[in-house]
């Protein structure tokens, strides 16, 4: 038996990118980071570890993941580690390993953000109950975007 699965819980380090491709299906892409924290034996001083991964998102979550994250934006990722290669234009292959989200779960969001394209202009992070539960999206789950609680 095999398993390819990842789990992260960081901090977007930039803006998504989102892109549609020549057959129209959007597909995000960006990075964070998560940090490892630990205390040093010899000198009892914390130390910090940042690792930087790449993450792609398709269809729906690519949507919502462009939409609603941001730099900065805590968000847990559930997906698979993938490597893909290609030849750049020099004839030099080049690889990049990356995490295929299969699951984003939306971070709390601070206040005064906004998603990037809000249509409706009733969007107030004080309206939001701070007891909601943060939704869950999953890939192949029809999305409303009306009906996302922020």
């Amino acid at each position: 038996m095999n398993l390819n699965k990842a789990f992260l819980l960081g901090n977007l380090t930039s803006d998504p990118e989102l892109r549609n491709l020549p057959s129209g299906q959007p597909v995000c892409s960006f990075r964070m980071a998560t940090n490892q924290i630990w205390t040093d034996k010899e000198t009892g001083q914390k130390q910090q570890k940042a690792e930087y991964h790449n993450v792609v998102a398709w269809r729906n979550l690519a949507t919502i993941a462009s939409q609603y994250l941001r730099k900065g934006s805590l968000v847990f990722i559930e997906g698979k580690i993938s490597t893909r290669s290609w030849d750049d234009p020099s004839g030099v292959k080049k690889y990049r390993t990356e995490v295929v989200a299969d699951n984003i779960q939306l971070g709390p969001r601070s206040a005064g953000t906004t998603p990037k394209s809000s249509d409706s202009g009733d969007d107030n992070p004080k309206d939001a109950s701070p007891s909601e539960e943060i939704p869950t999206i999953e890939e192949g789950d029809d999305i409303n975007i009306e009906e996302i609680p922020f």
